[in-house]
């Protein structure tokens, strides 16, 4: 499906897509840093991004998340959402994403990366498809081919899910269930 919101040239980047890697601060999450009366670390997670997610491993379309900080929250949202890629504490995230994409058998244009802060540029000018959150510094957004509405942590991961989900012609089959 060719949507008339999408400019034909993010479809048809969105078309070849196998692999989705989202960072966590500032994209799965607003940024902010929760601290806990014993100094653990909470955060939100938006649950319209976690359907999101789940309707792409519905699709067939892998997700990663992969994040500069540890963080307890994140590896169980990982876990509650079936991910089976969760890098957390990297320097480099560029060599976790050539271990993903060989592991896969995945070429650079079959991966969409979101991002929002100046560490994920390396990546996302790796990536077929290169995905700035509204909220995203400017050189983040400068570099992406698309920028969502939403800010991070806002369901703008949503919109990625939905937007490759179109693309692929695959919206019709997975949302079907609920259309009735």
């Amino acid at each position: 499906m060719n949507s008339p919101d999408y400019p034909p040239e993010l479809t048809e980047r969105a078309k070849n897509i196998r692999l989705l890697i989202l960072d966590v601060d500032g994209v799965l999450t607003d940024g902010r840093l929760y601290f806990g009366p014993k100094g653990e670390t909470l955060k939100v997670f938006h649950v319209r991004d976690g359907h999101g997610i789940k309707m792409l491993q519905k699709a067939g379309i892998e997700v990663a998340f992969l994040s500069g900080r540890r963080s307890d929250a994140a590896y169980h949202r990982a876990r509650e959402l079936g991910i089976n890629r969760f890098f957390e504490g990297l320097r480099d995230k560029v060599a976790t994403m050539k271990e993903i994409k060989a592991a896969l058998q995945i070429r650079p244009q079959e991966v969409a990366v979101v991002g929002d802060d100046l560490v994920d540029l390396p990546i996302m000018n790796r990536a077929g498809l290169a995905v700035a959150v509204a909220d995203a510094v400017p050189e983040v957004r400068a570099a992406a081919h698309w920028v969502t509405n939403l800010p991070g942590g806002k369901g703008a991961v949503r919109e990625v899910c939905d937007l490759l989900l179109k693309a692929q012609g695959k919206w019709e089959g997975i949302v079907s269930r609920w259309m009735a």
